[in-house]
């Protein structure tokens, strides 16, 4: 039997089990993610993360529910940064986390028990084609591709059409994605606001995503549709972007509980 420690945090309800590395031997890791996020079986939650002390800050291991390793998780580094700050690993307001997208620098805005708000610099999206056309569940669809330290695929509409999950999950797979992408279906409100819905690449849908919120709205400014600042509304609330240079997102992180995992073999 394999025990695994957790603790369970959410950011903008986009929810990450974490743990020391250093609690977790060389065992299938794609497998205990898959197991250990499983909303029935499982504790439940969108990914897994390792977490260990770096020498000027924090590293990150990410796993998705499905088992699959994303370079990065807006929301879940977010989470990571809440999590050594309740363990006294880190003192804020500035932490550095080294993801699979690289180091990424937060800054601790507030904390109110244990619901933190942090802004993270996201880092410079690149653009790969600001206006695509793709063939979705029978009809065509504007998107903007681009990478924001994972691949997003931002998808434009006037209003989200009723089948909107099944072309998402058509995009993320889509041939134009050979390591498969992110999707967001994006609405402008006015060029300060947008509202999203979200289909991670990994987990399927989610009430929010922090990258996938860095897509969408590096996306309508690339479109010229949007200026900065803009709040992204999410189904689990607003998320917040400003374009100065370098992009920033600011959001919530907030601690659920702790325990133990069982595993059997």
């Amino acid at each position: 039997m394999i025990e695994i420690p957790f603790t369970k945090l959410h950011g903008a309800e986009n929810d990450f089990l974490l743990t020391w590395a250093d609690q977790v031997g060389s065992e299938d890791l794609p497998g205990i993610a898959r197991r250990i996020c499983a909303r029935t079986t499982g504790i439940g939650a969108d990914g897994w993360m390792l977490v260990w002390a770096a020498q000027d800050g924090l590293q990150t291991r990410l796993f998705n529910s499905d088992g699959s390793e994303p370079e990065i998780s807006g929301n879940g580094t977010r989470c990571a940064a809440a999590f050594a700050l309740l363990k006294e690993v880190a003192a804020g307001p500035q932490i550095v986390i080294l993801t699979g997208a690289g180091k990424k620098h937060l800054r601790l805005i507030s904390q109110h028990g244990n619901v933190f708000e942090f802004e993270m610099d996201m880092g410079i999206p690149r653009a790969e084609e600001v206006r695509a056309c793709l063939p979705l569940a029978g009809q065509d669809f504007d998107a903007t591709i681009l990478n924001v330290g994972n691949p997003q695929c931002a998808i434009f509409v006037d209003k989200f059409p009723e089948d909107w999950r099944k072309a998402a999950a058509e995009a993320e797979g889509h041939p134009r994605f050979p390591s498969r992408s992110n999707v967001s279906f994006v609405r402008v409100v006015d060029r300060h606001t947008l509202e999203v819905v979200f289909f991670e690449r990994g987990a399927g849908e989610t009430r929010s995503s922090g990258t996938g919120s860095t897509g969408a709205g590096a996306a309508g400014i690339l479109r010229g549709v949007a200026d900065s600042p803009i709040e992204i509304r999410t189904p689990a609330g607003p998320l917040r972007l400003r374009w100065d240079n370098s992009v920033y997102l600011s959001g919530p992180a907030e601690l659920v509980g702790e325990g133990r995992f069982w595993i059997e073999y």
